[in-house]
């Protein structure tokens, strides 16, 4: 009986049969597909893309110079020097970030004190020359400036598991 239903199935092509009736009924549900560029699907709060180094509320910044990230990252990509102030507090005067070395593991993320570096949600940071992904300073404060507001919600989202 085993040979006779065997020999049914192939002969009436049963499985392209199963598969054009799975793809029909698929037809008829809502489509789960994005059209990128014009459309952006939802990143997840812990979500590690281009680094930014925060400031606080007054405009200070966060950054104290204990060079925790830079001693704690694999890939060695993060260079720090700092003096300190008039007032007796450390900060630093370079802070480097090679984007080419970075392995995004979030060490350095994880490794800071006060929150001052941080792994933002913006994943759209492809550039023409390896030059563009030398991160100094500046770079890194203006990250921190322009996703300030995304990053806040995602540590405030983040917190109770941290």
């Amino acid at each position: 009986m085993g040979f006779i239903r065997n020999s049914a199935r192939s002969l009436l092509l049963w499985e392209i049969v199963e598969g054009m009736a799975l793809t029909f009924s698929y037809m008829f549900r809502k489509r789960v597909t994005i059209n990128y560029p014009y459309e952006k699907g939802p990143i997840s709060p812990r979500f590690r893309g281009e680094h930014a180094l925060r400031r606080y509320p007054n405009g200070e910044e966060r950054c104290i110079a204990c060079k925790l990230c830079e001693a704690i990252c694999p890939a060695q990509a993060i260079t720090i020097e700092a003096e300190p102030r008039d007032d007796g507090s450390r900060r630093t005067t370079r802070y480097d970030i090679d984007m080419t070395k970075c392995i995004y593991c979030g060490y350095c993320e994880e490794a800071c004190p006060v929150d001052a570096i941080v792994e933002g949600p913006n994943f759209e940071f492809a550039t023409e020359s390896r030059e563009e992904l030398f991160y100094d300073k500046t770079k890194l404060l203006a990250n921190g400036e322009r996703w300030e507001r995304e990053i806040a919600a995602n540590i405030a989202a983040d917190a109770p598991y941290r």
